[in-house]
Formats: structure tokens, sequence, C-alpha cells
């Protein structure tokens, strides 16, 4: 028989891990809570014309890494390999964007079928968040200043970069441009960027090849072929940041690999992670909804890489409340149910209160080693004794109090104080 494993590039996260997520999630929903952001839960399968017509024919992503399946029905599906075209998709769906605003946020599984190596699985989680309806430079600084606020609140230092794509026209004119200077370079190109060079050609910008970079460094500038809209959009955003404090860098050749993005683009990165240094990016697609037949919607985004930046927490900052309070041992062969009615009533009388009861049979010596291994901080020993006298011993696991007995009244108003 094969040896039984996940998927290659897909992975468990166990309970020694959950809590990191757990952390890292409660935390970033409360910051988009505050911020009105509003969470939406989406499909992870939908038709694959969403993804083809969204993010572009010829992205790496369409091309090379997307997951579609045939259904019974002969449709053709795909595995989400990211969030925004969802989004936009339910939102015209549901007519979330019909004369109103929408701040919206979303979390879960993406696929894509890439090569696996650290912080770059082919099942990865990410955060997206998304706001319609807004045309001004200001939700493109809002977004920049919540990622900023989460990334103090999570002790990390992340570096921005930033461009302006401008408008659809704009770079049309910048693509005219390009591809005349790097056909005068195809014998420099690598077969990718020969590739993109017929299709992408801005993608050839965003090449890690360290052979091509002195001819990308002399490649014509998009800024020089930004209108004046898209100038002045950028101008502005570049001053809140600047009041706001917070540093970035002007990346001229920052161009995403999705072909919806146009105006400000960004991205959040480090370089403790290797190859893989984008934890977070994002910006505007105010013609995607547009382009699914919808009324034109402005919109801009992020989406955060959840792996990523859980490597990037410190786990000293993490909450890792798992542990129980209390480990209930039952000491009596008769004691069974009445263990689990008094655990039940602690649990409802103090909803935060951890119990965990012991199952199955087992002497006094071995349960006492399971409470002291669940990391629990008193052991509650219900026995014959405590049974009859409608009382229950307390053992300190982490302390050196002595070991006493209490009715219930005094046992409750014991665990109010834990």
């Amino acid at each position: 028989m094969a040896k039984l494993q996940a998927i290659r590039g897909m992975h468990d996260i166990l309970m020694q891990d959950t809590h990191r997520w757990q952390f890292t999630e409660k935390t970033i929903a409360h910051v988009l809570k505050q911020f009105g952001y509003q969470e939406i839960r989406l499909p992870i399968v939908e038709y694959t014309d969403l993804f083809t017509r969204s993010i572009g024919d010829h992205t790496d992503i369409v091309t090379k890494e997307m997951y579609c399946f045939d259904d019974r029905n002969e449709s053709s599906l795909t595995l989400r390999p990211e969030g925004t075209a969802g989004c936009v998709r339910a939102g015209i769906e549901h007519g979330l964007f019909y004369n109103q605003t929408q701040r919206l946020w979303y979390q879960g599984p993406m696929f894509r079928h890439e090569r696996p190596q650290k912080g770059r699985q082919r099942q990865f989680h990410q955060i997206g968040v998304e706001a319609f309806g807004f045309n001004g430079p200001d939700v493109d600084a809002e977004m920049i200043l919540m990622c900023a606020h989460l990334w103090q609140l999570f002790g990390i230092k992340l570096e921005l970069e930033i461009n302006s794509l401008g408008t659809t026209e704009s770079r049309n004119n910048y693509r005219k441009q390009l591809v005349n200077y790097f056909s005068k370079h195809r014998n420099a190109l690598d077969k990718e960027s020969l590739i993109r060079l017929e299709n992408n050609p801005l993608r050839i910008l965003d090449s890690k090849n360290p052979d091509l970079q002195s001819v990308i460094q002399s490649a014509p500038m998009l800024s020089d072929y930004l209108d004046e809209e898209s100038a002045l959009h950028f101008e502005e955003l570049c001053g809140v940041l600047d009041s706001a404090g917070i540093d970035y860098k002007v990346n001229p050749r920052l161009v995403r690999g999705l072909d919806y993005y146009g105006k400000t683009v960004f991205e959040w990165i480090t370089s403790e992670l290797g190859a893989q240094g984008t934890v977070c990016a994002g910006g505007r697609y105010d013609g995607l909804v547009e382009l699914h037949g919808a009324r034109p919607t402005p919109a801009v985004g992020f989406a955060i890489g959840m792996e990523r930046l859980i490597e990037l927490i410190n786990e000293d900052i993490i909450d890792n409340h798992q542990a129980p309070h209390i480990y209930l041992i039952i000491a009596s062969e008769t004691g069974m149910q009445a263990g689990l009615l008094l655990a039940d009533k602690l649990r409802k009388s103090n909803p935060d209160l951890r119990v965990m009861t012991h199952l199955g049979a087992g002497s006094i010596k071995s349960q006492f080693k399971k409470a002291d291994k669940s990391g629990a901080k008193y052991a509650l020993i219900l026995g014959d004794e405590e049974i009859n006298n409608n009382s229950i011993s307390v053992k300190d696991l982490r302390g050196d109090q002595p070991q006493q007995s209490m009715n219930y009244p005094e046992l409750e108003n014991f665990l109010d104080k834990i």
C-alpha cells in the first residue's frame, strides 16, 4: 500500500500551530471591524471563465497555475487562485454595488500549482480586503494605513513599495514603448520574457532573473507616460502617507501579476523569508466590475499571505491560552456521570473557564500525569467521599499550595478568581 500522505504543497496545520493562526486571524478581524469592513464568505470553486476574464488570459496564474476541472455537467470549474474575482462576482450577483459603497473582507484557502517552497504552497491562505465605490486616493491611503497598523500590532517591520500603473489608455501607450524597447534587446531576454513580450510586456519588468536586470533598469519608465489624472491621484496618495509618517519607496518597476490592476499598486515586503518576500499586496482595479457587465465601479483591495505573515510573528506576543484551567480527575468507579455533570455546570456558570474532564479508565496516578501534561493550573478530584459530601478536592498543579476541600459555592468563588 502506498504511503498515506497529503498532496505535495498542501499541508496540515496541526494543533500545536493553530493558536498562531487563531491569534493572527482574530487580530486582523478586529482591526478590519474597527475600520468598518464586513466579512463575506465566498465559495472556493468558481466557473473558470471568471478567472480567465478577470486575471487575464496571458498571466502566469491562468496559463500555468490554476487547478481546473470539468464537473459532471461538463462545466469548467476552478479552485480559486485568488479572492478578488469571486468577491466581484458576488457583489454583482447580489446587487451589492448598485448605488452604494461596500467595504468587504474574506479569508480562506487559495490554490495555485506552483513549485512548493518556503512561503509558497499549492494550497495557501489569504485574508483579502476590498472596497468598492470609492474614487479618490483617500481609500488607497486608508488601506495602507490599516496595514501599517496591523504590522505594528504584530511587532513586525515590513517595507512598503508603491507605484501607479495609470489608466488603461496610458498603459497601452507605455506598452507600445516597452515592446519597441525590448524588441531591440531580444537577444538578452530569457524564454519567459520572450513570451511576455508578445502577451504582457509589463510583466518583464517584474522578472527576478539577475541577467536581465541591466536591460530592465534601462527600459522606459511608466511615470513618463502617466496620464494627468493618475499622476494627481498618486501625488495625493503620497501626500497622505508623508503626513502620516509612513515610510515608502516609489518603485517604478512594480507592476503586479494580474491584468486588472490600474493606478495605485503596492506591496509590503520583507527580506526575512528568502525569495518569497511579499507578505501583503494590492492596488486599484477600477475596471474589473465593468469588465463583467455591471456598471462602472471604482475598487481597490489587498491580500495578506497568512503563511508568510505568521512566519514573521514572534511567539512571545501570541495569546496561547489553549491549556485548560482545570483538569477534572474522576477518583471513583461510579463517578463518571457526576464528573461530566459537574464539568458542564462549571462551564455554564463561567463561560471563559476551560475545563478538561478525564475520560476513560485510569488509575489516580495516571490521571494526575495526564492532568500535568495538559498544562492545567489546577486539578479537581472527584471521589466517592466528595460525591457523598457534595464537595470537591482542589490540587494546585503549578505551585506549592496544599490540597484543599471545598463545597460547590466555595469552588465557584475560587474559580471566578482564576
